[in-house]
C-alpha cells in the first residue's frame, strides 16, 4: 500500500482489507501489508503548482520501497495520485490494481453507464480518469458544474483531509449528488478515498460507488488468488 495521500483514508483501507481477510480465512487470521506513507503537505503544494513531474518522483520511490519489501502487487490508496500510476507502473516490476479499473468494474457489474464523479479538481477535470473509464470501459462521465466542482474541491483539502466531517458539506454534497442524478448519473462515483468518510452510515436516493471499499475488496480478491 502506497498510502498517506491522505492518512485519514489509508487507515480506512488497512481496517477494510483486515476486516475482510479475518472474515474470509476466520480465525486470527490478518493481511501481510507492507505500507509506505507519505508526507502529504508536500504532494498537495506540488499538486497545486502543477509540479506532477515531483509527485511523480516521491511516488515512484515509494514504490520502489515496495517492491523491495517484497509485496506482489501495488495498491496506490488514493484516486488523483492515479495520474502519475502509468510512470509508476514503468519503473516497477510488480503490477498495479488501479483504483478506476475496480470502480469500472463495479459500475459494469451493476449496469452504470454514465455515471457522476466527484473528486478533487484534479480528478473532476483531467482526463487521466475520466478518459479511462470512456476508453477503456465505455463508462461514460458526467461532471459537476463551476461552481460545484470548487466546492467539492475546497471539502476535499479543508475538511476531509484534515478529520473533519461537516453536516453542512454532507448536505451540500448531497445536493450536487442528487443534481448529478437530474444530469443523466445513474450513479457517482466517490472519486476521493476521503469523500466516503462524508457518507457513513447515510443513505442517499442515488447509488454511489465508494472507490475506497472496492479498491480494498479488490486487493483482498488479488492477495487471495
Amino acid at each position: 500500500m502506497l498510502g498517506g495521500m491522505s492518512w485519514e483514508s489509508t487507515q480506512v483501507y488497512y481496517r477494510l482489507v483486515n476486516e475482510e481477510i479475518r472474515k474470509r480465512l476466520g480465525k486470527l487470521h490478518s493481511a501481510k501489508i507492507i505500507l509506505y506513507s507519505l508526507d502529504f503537505e508536500e504532494i498537495e503544494m506540488l499538486q497545486h503548482k502543477g509540479d506532477w513531474d515531483a509527485t511523480e518522483g516521491i511516488l515512484k520511490d515509494g514504490a520502489r520501497r515496495i517492491q523491495a519489501g517484497g509485496a506482489d502487487f501495488l495498491l496506490i490508496c488514493t484516486n488523483t495520485m492515479h495520474k502519475v500510476a502509468p510512470a509508476i507502473e514503468s519503473s516497477i516490476n510488480i503490477p498495479i490494481l488501479h483504483i478506476a479499473d475496480a470502480a469500472a468494474a463495479h459500475c459494469l457489474e451493476n449496469g452504470y453507464n454514465r455515471v457522476g464523479l466527484l473528486g478533487t479538481r484534479f480528478t473532476m477535470e483531467q482526463d487521466f480518469y475520466k478518459g479511462r473509464l470512456l476508453n477503456k470501459y465505455g463508462i461514460e462521465v458526467v461532471a459537476p458544474g463551476e461552481e460545484e466542482r470548487a466546492i467539492v474541491h475546497q471539502v476535499i483539502y479543508d475538511e476531509l483531509c484534515n478529520g473533519r466531517i461537516l453536516e453542512e458539506s454532507r448536505n451540500k454534497f448531497m445536493r450536487i449528488i442528487e443534481n448529478l442524478s437530474v444530469s443523466g448519473a445513474q450513479a457517482v462515483i466517490l472519486g476521493c478515498t476521503e469523500i466516503p468518510l462524508l457518507f457513513e452510515g447515510e443513505q442517499t436516493n442515488v447509488p454511489l460507488v465508494d472507490t475506497t471499499y472496492i479498491h480494498a475488496m479488490k486487493a483482498v480478491e488479488e492477495a487471495l488468488r
